[in-house]
């Protein structure tokens, strides 16, 4: 599953704001892989899969037709993602109390992408990528902080690039 999740992460890092249907099914898809287990438990890996794939082509229709409603569930998936990935990065051990980084992460993320919404999505979307990759790497905290800070940068650049260009 690490190939997979690299690929999700790199997919994000490159078109997350071009591919917005795109953005909203990895986001769901990520969310299922991370969510089915705690509601399954025990399940085979390709049941998990099985229901993170629904979750993104849900995701996926949703932000083909109820693209406002697709770009606040993406924003809260996307920034509580985002809150509880950097808990783990920095070894912040809170315990049960998980769920308020995870509650202010969605609140921020949907702010976000609201108000700013091509950058919030350039953003979130560099920032999801390079948590997926970096998260599929097992690697020490100081090497998987310095990667995750390469990705997200090359993400934002790449993306910030290809939205001056205009597609002909």
């Amino acid at each position: 599953m690490i190939w997979l999740r690299i690929i999700v992460g790199i997919a994000l890092l490159i078109a997350g704001r071009r591919l917005f249907w795109l953005f909203v099914g990895l986001i769901g898809f990520i969310s299922g892989i991370h969510i089915a287990p705690h509601f399954f438990p025990g399940r085979p890996e390709w049941m998990i899969l099985a229901i993170a794939l629904v979750a993104g082509i849900l995701g996926a229709l949703i932000a083909l037709f109820l693209q406002w409603l697709a770009i606040g569930l993406a924003g809260f998936s996307a920034g509580a993602y985002i809150g509880l990935r950097l808990l783990q990065v920095w070894e912040w051990k809170t315990g049960e109390i998980n769920w308020i980084f995870f509650l202010i992460g969605g609140i921020l993320g949907t702010l976000l992408i609201i108000v700013l919404f091509s950058w919030a999505l350039i953003i979130l979307s560099s920032l999801v990528g390079a948590g997926v990759i970096t998260e599929a790497i097992h690697a020490g905290q100081w090497v998987t902080a310095f990667f995750f800070i390469a990705l997200f940068t090359a993400g934002v650049v790449v993306q910030s690039r290809l939205m001056k260009t205009k597609p002909s």
